[in-house]
């Protein structure tokens, strides 16, 4: 059957309904519903694990219009679980493009919708928060895909790193680098991998339950903790490996998930947010240089700062918009996060200089 002809609904936990026009490959998805709000950089997006079991809403007006590249990818695959948007382009301009973003939505399974109002989508998600979400070619049965809906689970106290983990230990860069860092992968970016490869970092690539003593075995200068979906707290398993390599003095650098992680294992807590920040033009400052930053964002909780515990627990960044925490120091051993994502990709480059920051402190602790 033809997508471009087929219609297609959305439905909403609350029982919001949009018609559409149906994308990709005919069927039914579910998961929760986000936005993002970058105008550009969309393989990047769809790959990013962090999205793994969510229907993405994307604010630019047209969607597919370059199509894909083969390496304009984050991961071995489109990740998020459905796409909503206006405009979607079944054609691409671009004389370097690889594939129509349509085959390639064909080719990975993936459901979606477009012809959709998406300004008043946000606008109602933003006033509502975050909530789960179907998506149908097949069935328009709204009663039926309501109570469809109704067995999906929530995002808050969901455990996902396991999914989209690599399933074993593998290394990247050169052997013989002058660093060796253990990446804890919870759904690790590839970027991530490649802005430390570029800065003389050998890495070794543990997945998601690899124990402190696995991780310590493999004897790394430093630990860089990744990305990943789902909600942190729900991951006791990494918060135990975190706290006990951290505490060990290991140098350490959390992104996003990482951070999260960092945080829990610092005595801080998390919280499921509202309705998430997801877009690549968020404004963040530096309380240790007094700068702002242009930063890429992902995430859907954050993290909670507990001024008992400024001792050992520095507040480094904030969101200037909402005044939530997007970086955190530790005093008493070197390790630091953040919650946006330095290696942007797609986004700003503001703050790459934060992988520089992690060498350094890697190289200073090794002498």
């Amino acid at each position: 059957m033809n997508a471009q002809l087929t219609p297609a609904l959305l439905v909403l936990q609350d029982g919001t309904v949009f018609e559409g026009t149906a994308i990709g490959k005919i069927g039914t998805t579910t998961g929760e519903i986000c936005f993002n709000t970058g105008m550009t950089g969309y393989q990047e997006v769809f790959t990013d694990p962090s999205y793994f079991g969510q229907i993405l809403v994307m604010t630019s007006d047209h969607i597919g219009n370059y199509g894909v590249h083969d390496e304009e990818i984050e991961s071995d695959g489109i990740k998020i679980a459905g796409l909503v948007c206006k405009k979607f382009s079944h054609n691409y301009s671009r004389k370097n493009g690889s594939d129509s973003l349509d085959s390639y939505f064909m080719s990975n399974g993936l459901v979606g919708i477009s012809e959709i109002d998406t300004r008043q989508l946000v606008r109602h998600l933003r006033e509502t928060g975050a909530k789960n979400a179907i998506i149908s070619s097949e069935n328009f049965d709204v009663a039926s895909l309501l109570e469809q809906l109704n067995a999906v689970p929530s995002m808050d106290g969901l455990e996902l790193a396991s999914k989209v983990s690599t399933g074993a230990f593998h290394t990247m860069g050169n052997e013989d680098a002058p660093l060796r860092v253990a990446l804890l992968d919870y759904g690790n970016k590839l970027n991530i991998s490649r802005c430390l490869v570029d800065r003389g970092c050998y890495l070794g690539i543990f997945p998601w339950n690899a124990t402190a003593v696995e991780v310590m075995a493999w004897n790394p200068d430093g630990l860089m903790i990744s990305n990943g979906p789902g909600d942190p707290a729900s991951m006791d398993y990494a918060i135990k490996a975190v706290k006990t390599i951290v505490d060990s003095g290991m140098p350490t650098f959390g992104i996003c998930l990482g951070h999260q992680l960092l945080s829990l294992a610092s005595g801080l807590k998390t919280y499921k947010m509202h309705h998430g920040h997801r877009g690549l033009n968020h404004p963040v400052k530096n309380l240790v240089t007094g700068r702002s930053e242009i930063t890429s964002q992902n995430h859907g909780f954050a993290v909670e700062y507990d001024e008992n515990l400024s001792s050992t627990v520095q507040l480094t960044h904030i969101n200037l918009n909402d005044d939530t925490v997007e970086g955190i120091a530790r005093l008493d051993v070197p390790a630091f996060s953040v919650q946006h994502h330095p290696e942007a990709s797609p986004g700003p480059h503001d703050s790459l200089y934060l992988f520089d920051q992690f060498v350094e402190m890697v190289q200073k602790h090794k002498k």
